[in-house]
């Protein structure tokens, strides 16, 4: 049902999983665990699978917030669940225990965050635009307003679509050299001429550990090419399906 990294399980007072679609009560292309809110899914399903999720993090039903993401580089601070429309956002932070923060992806990096000296934690949505303009770098901001020290901070990056899978054209590749000077060196030639293959983990990794995060692991898990754990809106794509579960990230202090 979900895969923990070793360097957030160490630590007692903080819970965290990486949900897989498996465990679940959805069906079809939906199959299982779909955490997704905007999704067609059947919203009862929808939200009998976040329970099962906010109880394997030990918290209510409730407490597993998102935020309704855009691609934004934006991060907010909670203390509560949403007291009516969820904010447009791309990251959340939060020294509140019993909160479960919640990052649905299904090709993007979901960047799980801890402090645990401090008890501040965050969970970020990174695809390539928010990686671009700054949503890792806001996240590690939000969480030192609330008391963290970066280079105490724990960052891990969940399932995310690998290089081997992320075909970009030119107009891609045009616009990332325009916006990141510097940093060809995560595209390698594909096989379709003009093309090339974007290694998102890895431009992910080296924006953290230029932030200074003080440690930093990539679970190494390719969302497009394990159709039995994850969702990949680029294999849904590619299969021309009409829509695609989405995967949750969640992590929580414990009270």
């Amino acid at each position: 049902m979900f895969i923990q990294a070793p360097a957030l399980a160490s630590h007692s007072g903080i819970r965290h999983a990486f949900f897989t679609r498996q465990g679940g009560v959805s069906d079809g292309i939906y199959a299982s665990l779909n955490g997704g809110i905007g999704s067609s899914d059947e919203p009862a399903k929808v939200q009998e699978n976040r329970r099962r999720m906010a109880a394997a993090l030990g918290a209510k039903h409730d407490a597993l917030i998102s935020v309704h993401q855009v691609h934004s580089p934006d991060a907010v601070i909670v203390e509560g669940p949403w007291r009516g429309e969820r904010p447009k956002a791309d990251a959340m932070v939060t020294a509140t225990p019993g909160l479960a923060l919640g990052i649905t992806t299904a090709d993007c990096g979901p960047v799980l965050f801890a402090d645990a000296e401090a008890r501040v934690i965050g969970a970020a949505h990174a695809g390539w635009r928010g990686a671009v303009t700054g949503v890792l770098e806001s996240t590690l901001t939000a969480m030192e307003r609330l008391g963290a020290r970066r280079e105490k901070i724990v960052a891990v990056l969940g399932p995310t679509i690998s290089q081997n899978a992320y075909e970009v054209g030119p107009d891609f590749i045009r616009r990332f050299a325009e916006e990141v000077p510097g940093h060809m060196r995560f595209f390698r030639e594909a096989e379709k001429p003009d093309h090339a293959m974007f290694d998102l983990p890895g431009f992910i990794g080296a924006r953290l550990e230029a932030a200074g995060v003080g440690e930093f692991t990539n679970l190494g898990l390719c969302t497009y090419s394990d159709a039995e754990r994850f969702f990949s809106y680029r294999r849904t794509t590619h299969r021309k399906e009409p829509d695609y579960g989405r995967l949750i990230s969640a992590i929580t202090l414990t009270p």
